[in-house]
This record gives C-alpha cells, sequence and structure tokens, in this order.
C-alpha cells in the first residue's frame, strides 16, 4: 500500500556496500525503518545527502503493516535547507537535537502536533538570521510538551526534575534547580524562539542549564541514557 507524509530523518545506518536504512519519523506512521538500495552510490535516486539530520522530506513510501524494514518509492527535500547544513553553528545545533530526538521518539506513534512542531522549529532555525544561543534550550523545553513532560510555570523557588514541577520547598534529593537557575528555565519555558536571543546567560549557566534539562529528560525517558553530541554545542557556545 503506497502512503503519502512528511518525514525527518532522525539516524543512517550502512545496510551493504551501496544501501543504508533511514530510521525517518514520520507525520502518517511515526517512526520507521527504511531500506534504500543504492543510497550511497554518486548518482542515487535517494541519495544519504538527502537523509542528513533535521532535513524535512516528502515522501511517498510502501507500507506493509508487521514489516520491520520498509521502502520508499519516491523522496525530496520540502523545503530544500539553505543554511543549516553550511552553518557550522546551526549544523552543530541539528546534530544534537538530532541525537535528542532520536532517543524521545524510538516508540512515538504518528502524532501530527507534534510533527508540526519540529517541521516549524526546523523551518525556523533554517531560515532566521538572529542568536542562536539559546534555541536548543527552548526546542527542549517546547518539546516537552508534545511528549507529556512539560512543567507548569509558578514563580516557586526550585524545580524538582524528578517531579518536573517547581516548589517552595527545597526538595531532598539532588535533582533540583534553584535560583537563579530555576528562574532561567521559567523564562526557558516562556520564551518563544524569536524572543529567547532576550534571555541572557553567561556560557557557564548556559551550559548548567543545558545539563539539567538533559538530566531532566533522562529522568522521564526510559533508556535515555548519553548525549554523545552534547559537548559538541559546549565547543561551539563556549568560544
Amino acid at each position: 500500500m503506497l502512503q503519502r507524509t512528511k518525514g525527518i530523518t532522525l539516524k543512517l545506518t550502512n545496510y551493504s556496500e551501496s544501501s543504508v536504512v533511514a530510521q525517518i519519523y514520520t507525520e502518517a506512521l511515526g517512526l520507521q525503518s527504511y531500506l534504500i538500495n543504492g543510497a550511497r552510490k554518486p548518482k542515487a535516486k535517494i541519495s544519504t545527502n538527502m537523509l542528513q539530520p533535521f532535513h524535512l522530506l516528502e515522501l511517498v513510501v510502501y507500507n506493509k503493516e508487521n514489516n520491520n524494514l520498509q521502502r520508499i518509492k519516491e523522496a525530496q527535500q520540502t523545503p530544500v535547507l539553505k543554511s543549516i547544513p553550511l552553518d557550522i553553528v546551526k549544523s552543530s545545533i541539528a546534530i544534537f537535537l538530532n541525537e535528542v530526538l532520536y532517543k524521545v521518539l524510538r516508540h512515538q506513534h504518528p502524532e501530527p502536533q507534534l510533527f508540526h512542531f519540529l517541521e516549524s522549529a526546523i523551518s525556523w532555525l533554517d531560515e532566521t538570521d538572529e542568536g542562536l544561543a539559546n534555541y536548543h534550550l527552548v526546542f527542549l523545553a517546547k518539546l516537552s510538551h508534545y511528549l507529556g513532560f512539560r512543567p507548569i510555570v509558578t514563580e516557586q523557588a526550585y524545580f524538582d526534575l524528578v517531579e518536573g514541577q517547581f516548589s517552595s520547598l527545597l526538595p531532598a534529593h539532588t535533582y533540583t534547580l534553584q535560583e537563579p537557575f530555576s528562574g532561567y528555565l521559567r523564562q526557558i519555558l516562556r520564551a518563544s524562539f524569536s524572543n529567547s536571543k532576550d534571555i541572557r546567560l553567561s556560557r557557564e549557566d548556559r551550559s548548567y542549564l543545558l545539563q539539567k534539562l538533559v538530566d531532566y529528560y533522562r529522568l522521564h525517558t526510559e533508556n535515555f541514557g548519553e548525549i554523545n553530541s552534547l559537548f559538541i554545542l559546549e565547543e561551539i557556545f563556549g568560544n
């Protein structure tokens, strides 16, 4: 059965000398694995360059129930990303967020609102010329809403990462944000991509807050594990 859907590639794995398996989060079918024969050949119809992290795709796919590996009939980049592949800051952000998405969407069923958020967030990143230092923080904050564990914003002084809520009492464990970091998180949770540049954070504070957001995801996502690309962002925004 043929199915037309939009998609975002999350992971590529070499399958043979010239083929790959692409794990793609699709609007209509959720996360799917697609075998693409000849993708590594120079004149491939569906090439590995088309399947890079954060690239938005229009797909026509074969969808057979109970198949672990599906196939793609047609694919094209829509829209073609102009700046993310060429800008070192944007591409580093994309690599990091793509790794997070792969971990949290591994068992995700179709969720059009989530897909539309990802689509608009990727397009915004590609089109903007503004400061990007806090983009990934706002992205993680917004993504948590679609995953079901976004905190309710209140003015209380502590943020309990385990309970996922702000509190007036200091929790008895170490997974806690205190002021000023609970205040920074409050700003991040309220921010849009376009005004996130107005949140003033030092390099050290931004790095600490990112580590805590990753911890928050780890606490609320089964088998989340480590983020190998985290150091890339710290290098980029540390310069």
